[in-house]
């Protein structure tokens, strides 16, 4: 049974990946130190798996800590990357925290892959690293442009740490570029519930139709697109869980020529915030009220995958529809009055 942490493993993502990962007969220890999750997410893995994962509440972005968590696991087999600040707007507003945070727990943990080069790694990288892509979609082969948030920079950098530490120190890795997961478990045990105003589209679509939050704000209504409003593809949680086991296995298996493979996680599809707003209600029946506001720093136009590569060398399509997602979404939603 090989053993494989997965960091931020109480997030959104982290948590789906997860259950995938105890399902396929994997011992998980999860690391997260709660900074934007709550540890009765720990409740929900178990639920699902029928088992239950160990966990650490360790920052990771602190070296002694880190590394007393890496030693005390023993053989470990891979790590999925996850923990780390994620919001585009906040990244903005709060640089030098998304540098510190960000950039500290990767370093960390590489520290520990130069020690141990047969350790794989899994990193959670973005569909940000293409800033405002050329054309659309995007493949992976696409210039990265100079990052619009320091978020995107976190990853733009991040990548290049992972390349250049695997060139020196013999490790192999994964970097995968999602673009926006959305939805939640299809059991609503687990989903995305961050702490505080949510910074993403779905969770605060969620809140505002429970009540929980005032009318949805559209930032934007004059971009160069089909309805003036940012495009993005949206793909469900369950999917990108899938994506991340299927490119462990792979790294296990010893395939890929580059020490540093990347490949695009999304539907290949691109859709507007107004046009997810229609299929939240179509989906749920539940009405919202949302007014527009002026653009966000750091958005881009549109954004939606070439999902090519994936498919060839992971074996991996995104599978479920925006509905689904939006369905499930407000289904979690639902059992969680008053949080």
């Amino acid at each position: 049974m090989k053993t494989v942490l997965v960091t931020g493993g109480l997030g959104f993502i982290g948590s789906h990946t997860a259950v995938e990962l105890l399902g396929r007969g994997y011992r998980v220890v999860l690391a997260d130190n709660l900074s934007n999750t709550r540890a009765d997410v720990l409740d929900g893995i178990a639920s699902i798996a029928g088992q239950r994962p160990t966990w650490a509440n360790v920052d990771l972005a602190d070296p002694v800590a880190c590394r007393a968590l890496l030693q005390g696991l023993g053989d470990l087999a891979g790590i999925v990357h996850f923990a780390a600040h994620k919001a585009v707007g906040e990244s903005v507003q709060k640089p030098l925290a998304y540098y510190r945070n960000n950039f500290g727990s990767l370093v960390n943990l590489l520290d520990h892959l130069a020690e141990r080069p047969a350790c794989r790694l899994i990193f959670s990288s973005s569909c940000t690293v293409y800033g405002q892509a050329d054309s659309l979609p995007i493949r992976e082969d696409a210039p990265v442009k100079p990052a619009e948030s320091p978020y995107g920079n976190t990853k733009q950098v991040g990548e290049e740490i992972l390349r250049d530490g695997a060139r020196a120190h013999g490790f192999r890795a994964i970097a995968l570029r999602y673009f926006n997961p959305i939805g939640a478990h299809p059991t609503a045990r687990i989903g995305e519930l961050p702490l505080g105003v949510p910074q993403n589209l779905v969770p605060f679509i969620t809140q505002s139709a429970a009540g929980l939050r005032g009318p949805l704000k559209v930032f934007g209504n004059d971009y160069p697109t089909r309805d003036g409003t940012c495009v993005r593809d949206y793909i469900h949680v369950v999917d990108v869980a899938l994506a991340h086991v299927y490119a462990l296995e792979r790294l296990f298996a010893g395939k890929g020529a580059d020490p540093v493979e990347t490949f695009n996680l999304g539907t290949g599809a691109g859709s507007t915030v107004l046009e997810v707003i229609h299929a939240f209600e179509r989906a749920t029946g539940a009405k919202l009220q949302w007014e527009f506001a002026p653009r966000r720093p750091g958005d881009v136009v549109a954004a939606y995958a070439d999902t090519q590569k994936a498919a060839a060398g992971l074996g991996w399509r995104a599978e479920r529809t925006l509905d689904q997602c939006m369905a499930d979404a407000w289904r979690w939603q639902q059992t969680l009055p008053g949080k």
